[in-house]
């Protein structure tokens, strides 16, 4: 690939991804749009004639790997595992 091909990626990756975080922000936007009218009007669940959508708390549990390293080291060792991948930057 010459420079100039290189050149005209990046720009155009550039572009997509400030496009795709335009978009991520109105979606936000909407979306506290009906959770706005969901909490006004007192539910969790509305439906359409295509549509269903909830808004409900979900609890979930989760390994405190900080805490579990800084109490039982050994533990946390044994049942650690390295991963290897590789990070795509751009700047």
């Amino acid at each position: 690939m010459i420079i100039n091909d290189v050149q005209s990626k990046v720009n155009d990756l550039r572009e997509y991804r400030r496009m795709v975080e335009d978009l991520e922000a109105e979606i936000t936007a909407i979306q506290d749009s009906i959770k706005a009218h969901m909490t006004a009007a007192g539910v969790d669940e509305l439906a359409g004639a295509d549509y269903k959508i909830s808004w409900k708390p979900v609890t979930t549990s989760r390994l405190d790997s900080k805490a579990l390293k800084a109490a039982l080291p050994d533990v946390f060792s044994a049942y650690s595992r390295e991963s290897i991948s590789r990070r795509f930057t751009i700047a």
